[in-house]
């Protein structure tokens, strides 16, 4: 099995650039980890969010296949504590898939077929964040929740 994270746009800070670098590395020490970057949309000035969400599904499903379990991060998604979130990444990697696909949208959410194609909807917190600042974040929970499967003393609880 493998993992992806599916980010929409460029990530702008070199702090969160830095600390995602970071953790791909952590994580890569457990599993086959890779980050797909969709494409800005250009030209949104004149789009509604609607519209730009529509385009930015587009994008976003033509990175998908049949044999990746999607999981959208949320903020109305299911929240779970770090060994919530281990033993259900324990458990999907016992599923006949190829990757657990990490789904990050862009600052408007997930259009409407991107919601319909999810297999699971994630949540980090109630709170809000940016979509670049949940990049990092997620990254820690992911990395934080491999060392729990293994056994690593990295989650203290």
């Amino acid at each position: 099995m493998k993992i992806a994270l599916l980010q929409t746009g460029k990530t702008s800070e070199g702090y969160i650039s830095q600390g995602t670098g970071i953790y791909s590395n952590r994580i890569r020490k457990y599993i086959p980890f890779e980050i797909f970057t969709v494409p800005d949309i250009r030209y949104t000035r004149n789009m509604t969010s609607l519209e730009q969400k529509e385009r930015e599904g587009e994008k976003i499903l033509k990175y998908l296949s049949g044999d990746d379990i999607k999981v959208i991060l949320d903020e109305k998604g299911r929240e779970r504590t770090t060994i919530e979130f281990s033993a259900w990444l324990e458990k999907a990697f016992m599923l006949p898939k190829k990757r657990i696909v990490f789904i990050i949208g862009g600052p408007w959410g997930f259009s409407d077929d991107v919601y319909k194609k999810c297999d699971e909807r994630l949540s980090l917190s109630r709170f809000t964040f940016s979509h670049q600042m949940v990049r990092l974040l997620f990254l820690e929970q992911l990395y934080r929740a491999l060392t729990v499967i293994n056994g690593d003393p990295y989650h203290h609880e």
